[in-house]
This record gives C-alpha cells, sequence and structure tokens, in this order.
C-alpha cells in the first residue's frame, strides 16, 4: 500500500483515479480500508484547496424549499404567520434562534447555513 500526503494538483489528480479504480471494493478488504484512506486524504486537501463557503440563509431555505416542493405557507409552523415568512424570504427580517432551531429540525438545513449573517440584511 503507497500511501503518501497529498501535497500537488497532481498528487490529488492520481489519487481520485485510484479511487476511481478503487469505487466497487467491499468494505473490511484491503481494497475497501485503502479507498477510505484515500477518500480521507481527498477530503482534508479539498477542504484546505478548495473550501467551500457556506450558503446565504435564505438561499438555503430557498434551495430546500425547491428540493421538497414546499411554498411559503408551509414554512409557517416553524417561522410563524405568513407576513413574518415573507419578511424572512425577502431578506426584510433576520432569522431568529428559535426559527433556525425548527428549520434545522423540521428541514434538515444544517444550523451552521442558518446562522450565517445574510449578505443584504441589516442586523442591529
Amino acid at each position: 500500500m503507497d500511501i503518501k500526503p497529498l501535497r500537488t494538483e497532481h498528487d490529488y489528480r492520481s489519487t481520485l483515479e485510484r479511487i476511481e479504480g478503487l469505487m466497487t471494493a467491499e468494505a473490511n478488504t484491503p481494497d475497501g480500508d485503502l479507498l477510505d484512506i484515500l477518500v480521507t486524504l481527498v477530503e482534508a486537501y479539498e477542504r484546505k484547496y478548495f473550501p467551500m463557503e457556506l450558503p446565504d440563509p435564505v438561499e438555503a431555505i430557498k434551495f430546500r424549499m425547491d428540493q421538497l416542493g414546499l411554498r411559503p405557507k408551509d414554512l409557517e409552523p416553524m417561522i410563524g404567520r405568513s407576513n413574518r415568512v415573507y419578511e424572512i424570504l425577502n431578506r426584510k427580517r433576520p432569522l431568529t434562534l428559535k426559527m433556525v432551531w425548527q428549520l434545522h429540525k423540521n428541514l434538515g438545513i444544517p444550523a451552521e447555513s442558518l446562522v450565517k449573517q445574510p449578505e443584504n440584511v441589516c442586523v442591529r
């Protein structure tokens, strides 16, 4: 098993190719163990060199609504009355901690995405 840190773009690409060849490996076999190790190395490299910024909270909500086929009315149990839902979706009001908790719990939106300071809301 030839494993080394990923230091260059070439190391990264080569490792991705090795992973592709191991995708059918069964768990708890030498190839399965190698696959786990290589995936861990690639994830660390990507976190370092390709960091992903969290989405805007409103965009995260709209994306999840689209995924689940929800309408603004469906958010009322989590956010409040329809006028409050539209204030949130139109960036007129920031999310409260209770709203964040409810959206996370009921829609599975990562809390980290919901607590990020929105781009166009004046937070006091």
